[in-house]
């Protein structure tokens, strides 16, 4: 078998408080030349302040290997379940909050 195609069993543990999850519809990303800082966040609608409740930090690798990632698993589910369809606003909101690269501001 071609050591590529073999699949890589690991095995994950995650306690109770991280099962639960946590919400977040805005994030900050920042990097430096040897990281990259992501804060997810949550903002009610009409708030002027947003509070950070995750902070990731990683490698610049890693980065790139998760926008790989989460590119392919987006794919998988508009396969399964249809096209994900951004909201106007959520493409011209300005330089804060989940945004499409290259979208247009207002």
């Amino acid at each position: 078998m071609n050591p590529e195609a073999q699949q890589r069993t690991v095995n994950i543990e995650i306690g109770d408080k991280e099962w639960e999850g946590v919400y977040s519809n805005f994030v900050i990303i920042t990097h430096s030349t040897s990281e990259f800082v992501l804060d997810f966040a949550r903002m009610l609608p009409g708030a002027q302040k947003a509070k950070v409740f995750s902070r990731i930090i990683m490698t610049p690798q890693h980065a790139k290997a998760l926008l790989a990632t989460l590119e392919q698993n987006v794919k998988r589910f508009e396969n399964e379940h249809g096209e994900i369809k951004l909201a106007p606003n959520d493409l011209s909101r300005g330089p804060i909050g989940f945004q499409t690269p290259g979208a247009k501001k207002d």
